[in-house]
This record gives structure tokens, sequence and C-alpha cells, in this order.
């Protein structure tokens, strides 16, 4: 079974056992992966829980539920080592205009042989062309 790169809605949604059925459909086929990114952010979104759309409306048990979840990652959950990644997202940012986060998405999931998945409410066009040109699988999620 192959790997498919959840972005940091995605993973929190796993992480907090409250997937969607889109999510529950791509894991019945796929392993979960994530990138050291997409981890940073749902971290840092845990940390600071100031609003935005990741846990801004969680209460804070909720979000300290979800942290111990972050720092004791389930095994079946890959986090893509960056190193292994660095040389391709260089490349990747070289031939198409796309930040750090999607250069480190894209090559995750060319690396993995698998789908890059994001949430529906971050789906933009950098990261999508980005995969679609490299022949990245690009699927979209909602919660």
């Amino acid at each position: 079974m192959t790997h498919a790169i959840l972005d940091d809605h995605l993973l929190r949604d796993l992480l907090a056992d409250d997937t969607g059925p889109d999510l529950q459909n791509l894991l019945s086929t796929h392993q979960p992966a994530t990138t050291n990114l997409y981890h940073f952010r749902l971290c840092r979104s845990v940390v600071s829980a100031r609003g935005g759309r990741l846990t801004g409306n969680w209460s804070a048990e909720r979000r300290q539920t979800l942290g111990r979840s972050l720092v004791d990652l389930p095994e079946e959950l890959l986090v893509v080592p960056m190193c292994s990644l660095t040389f391709r997202m260089a490349q990747l940012a070289m031939d198409r205009r796309i930040s750090t986060l999607g250069a480190e998405a894209v090559a995750a999931a060319e690396t993995l042989g698998g789908p890059l998945c994001v949430w529906t409410g971050d789906d933009r066009p950098g990261i999508r062309t980005c995969a679609e040109a490299n022949g990245v699988p690009y699927r979209t999620a909602t919660h």
C-alpha cells in the first residue's frame, strides 16, 4: 500500500480521530504520511491557538489532547525526512514559483509514489500545478 501525503488540516483530522468520508476513503487505500512543515504548522496552531482554521476555535483541552498526539505520533504515520527531499525541493522551487512548504509536499509525494492530499480550503494553484506538472497525483478532501 502506498503512502498519501496529508496536509496540516487532514493531519489534524487524522490525529483527532475526526476523519470525514473523503479522508476515510483515502486511508482505505493509502498509508498516512506528512511533511515536516505540515507537522510544524499544526504544532504552531496548537501552541498559539489565536484563531485560524486549524485549531483556533477548539477548546484548550482539545488542543492539548491534539498536542500530545503531535509529540507522540502514531507508528503508522510517516513523516518524510526533509533531508532526503531538500535537493528535489530546490529543483522544484527553481522550476516553478512554489513555496518551501509546497516544494516539500510535492517532493514527498513524488518520493513516496503516492498522492498529495489537501483540504479543499487550502487548494491552491501553485502546489496543484507543480504536482500535476511532475506527475504527482493531487487530491482534495473536505472535513
